[in-house]
């Protein structure tokens, strides 16, 4: 549908476009607060080009949704929901693996609103976002690995010729002998236990700081839950005799000063979490080997009563903004 010449953003459009700014000025607050402890000369610029691309992709959203005459998203704001005079609470070495891991959830993300997008500007919009980030994502790489930082996922045998799946116990992993695991299964394996790894040193240093006792037990408890998932994930790859990737616990101070809104924290915390749900359901795909899918499905539920229970306490404290969603029709007409 065109209002004079100009077509309409679609559902998957607004959408995308909402997210993406909801997510921006989440993640401007974060930067901003690491640029404030970060000391490694090194790691200084790229973070700051992180905030600048962050800033970038916030003023064209303001400029579509003011082209569109659509309400702009209150997100979060660098006044409201961080500190950045708090004492720092993750080393400079958390922050490069943090931009290295919101590198990657983003790229993904932008890969998706980009198949949805067909209007000129989205498009173009979100096809500079997957060219800029294709670069950053490389040079953050590079500092990684620079530094001995970067973990690299397990090696698997070159096999001395092709070969083809002759039993049905291939996909058998509930009894008896289990067949190893096949790459993708590996693949998978490693990364969501990076996930979570990752996950229990950003929970542990949020509980530490936040205000209330409410969501400081809400954030314990998806740290001890992200700590379990990680001792599943380690578990069947130590049985398959393949390396599991290190934790970041030490990478967290003892700081208890108040550094991100309660609201900014909960945000992300639910956010990681629908995340997860999507990494597991994409896992339990690509793994053939039945125990593997059980477990993913288990493990999904559990995250999912977890993350009803985070939203229930935004809702509470006025703090989950209202996606773009469609009209109430059998409300509409009552008036």
């Amino acid at each position: 549908m065109e209002i004079g010449n100009q077509v309409r953003l679609t559902s998957a459009e607004i959408t995308s476009l909402w997210a993406s700014y909801i997510n921006d000025t989440a993640i401007s607050c974060k930067f901003k607060y690491f640029l404030s402890i970060v000391e490694d000369e090194e790691i200084k610029p790229i973070l700051k080009r992180a905030f600048d691309i962050a800033q970038g992709n916030l003023k064209t959203l303001t400029e579509i949704f003011n082209k569109e005459k659509y309400p702009i998203p209150y997100g979060f704001k660098l006044d409201e929901d961080v500190n950045i005079s708090a004492p720092r609470l993750y080393s400079d070495s958390y922050v490069l693996h943090y931009l290295h891991q919101s590198s990657q959830i983003a790229l993904q993300g932008y890969s998706m609103n980009l198949t949805l997008s067909v209007r000129g500007d989205v498009y173009s919009h979100f096809n500079e976002c997957i060219s800029q980030l294709t670069t950053f994502l490389r040079e953050v790489k590079e500092l990684l690995l620079s530094k001995g930082l970067y973990i690299r996922s397990p090696y698997l045998p070159i096999p001395d010729e092709i070969d083809f799946v002759k039993r049905k116990s291939f996909l058998k992993g509930f009894f008896g002998e289990k067949r190893p695991l096949i790459g993708t299964e590996v693949t998978n394996l490693f990364a969501n236990f990076q996930r979570n790894a990752f996950g229990v040193a950003t929970l542990l240093g949020f509980s530490q700081v936040a205000q209330s006792k409410e969501v400081a037990e809400y954030l314990v408890r998806g740290k001890d839950i992200a700590k379990k998932h990680c001792e599943l994930f380690g578990s069947i790859l130590t049985e398959g005799d393949l390396p599991t990737p290190m934790s970041w616990g030490t990478e967290v101070t003892d700081s208890t000063a108040s550094t991100f809104s309660d609201k900014l924290m909960m945000f992300y915390t639910t956010t990681l979490i629908a995340l997860s749900i999507g990494f597991y359901g994409t896992s339990m795909a690509m793994s053939p080997r039945k125990d593997l899918g059980l477990h993913y499905v288990r493990l999904s539920a559990e995250i999912a009563k977890y993350a009803e229970e985070g939203a229930n306490i935004m809702i509470k404290n006025g703090w989950l903004e209202q996606p773009p969603m469609a009209a109430d029709r059998d409300e509409l007409s009552k008036k």
